[in-house]
């Protein structure tokens, strides 16, 4: 009988499935039971309760997310009350986080990570973004904070670009401006997989000719990357102030002032595809591991946290009988001319040492 039950929500494609079955087998042989498909879109929640394909989520000890391509606001809005439930991997708050490129930087800014140079502000302060793009040599990179997959960004090259730009910014809802200062690179890319606060595998990928986007749903292919150690201690450090449990790390080298920078932060990198563990991505293993070890750990230190407050629960409630008898002060010898009238009134009143204080 299983000691534990917990919640998965995989992608199916590119070889999902597989990877799923060995995490529900590696789980199953640590007496964790998974229940998988718990696609948080055909969730209901009523009278305290989150529901989704006839289970009760509220019952499970953990629940495991990996769907960035099928995930929708509405998702996102259960994933965070369940956070509040149980334990989440990723947990809500960095996952969060990391969803927004802006908070994102600015997180890393402030702990000192290098990162690109950026600026936020209301999209309709036009001369303030066109200032940072003529102190940036007229060049930017502007980008929703949202999304993933290179999806919406596009390449300012001159300030005449940002005014052709501004009509369709003007009809998006986002209140806000990002711009990011163009970093003169190769067009290859780090991407440094951490889980668990451990360097699981470090690969690359390279622009189509002719592009500069390294993103492979952009265009972009995989290539093979030796991990510089400097690269995976970056990554390492990223995922850490971030807060993911799980994170792919996106870094490149800036040639201008020859350092490594932090791009991007993201909370559900990819597994190696099949044609890419072909091609000689192997780590997929690695990363099951450790991702089991993960959830092992985490539910049943949940479990033995549980423990600890029932049985502080339980002593609390036996502690104030205990302290009312410690406490009870004792009688009070009244003086014998009071204590002869209550005698005649066959009173025998007891007072204690605070009552006669009044």
């Amino acid at each position: 009988m299983a000691n534990h039950r917990v919640g998965l929500w995989m992608y199916e494609n590119c070889g999902g499935k597989e990877i799923e079955r060995k995490m529900v087998a590696q789980l199953q042989e640590r007496e964790i039971e998974a229940i998988t498909g718990l696609n948080l879109a055909q969730a209901s929640a009523y009278d305290g309760s989150i529901f989704c394909n006839g289970h009760m989520l509220d019952e499970l000890d953990l629940f495991f997310s990996y769907n960035a391509g099928q995930q929708t606001p509405y998702q996102v809005y259960l994933y965070q009350v369940l956070n509040s439930m149980m334990p989440m991997i990723n947990n809500y708050d960095s996952f969060a986080l990391t969803e927004d490129k802006y908070l994102t930087a600015h997180k890393l800014k402030v702990h000192g990570i290098p990162t690109t140079d950026y600026i936020v502000c209301n999209k309709h302060n036009i001369e303030q973004l066109k200032d940072h793009m003529r102190f940036w040599q007229g060049k930017a990179i502007c980008k929703p904070v949202d999304g993933w997959g290179g999806n919406g960004i596009i390449k300012l090259e001159s300030e005449r670009d940002l005014d052709l730009l501004m009509p369709y910014i003007a009809q998006q809802s986002a209140p806000q401006f990002y711009l990011e200062r163009v970093i003169e690179n190769d067009f290859t890319d780090y991407r440094v997989d951490i889980v668990d606060g451990k360097f699981v595998a470090c690969y690359g990928r390279k622009a189509a000719p002719g592009s500069w986007k390294t993103n492979v749903t952009s265009g972009g292919s995989v290539i093979k990357r030796e991990p510089v150690p400097e690269v995976v201690d970056l990554a390492l450090r990223a995922a850490k102030v971030t807060g993911l449990e799980v994170a792919g790390v996106d870094i490149i080298y800036d040639i201008e002032h020859q350092q490594y920078v932090v791009i991007e932060v993201n909370g559900i990198p990819a597994f190696a595809t099949p044609d890419q563990e072909a091609f000689g991505l192997d780590f997929n293993d690695t990363k099951i591991e450790y991702l089991v070890d993960l959830i092992d750990r985490t539910v049943n230190q949940a479990a033995g946290h549980a423990q600890v407050v029932r049985h502080s629960t339980t002593q609390a409630h036996a502690q104030p009988a205990a302290h009312s008898i410690a406490q009870t002060p004792s009688p009070v010898e009244l003086p014998a001319e009071i204590a002869a009238s209550y005698h005649n009134a066959n009173i025998a009143p007891v007072l204690h040492a605070k009552e006669t204080a009044v």
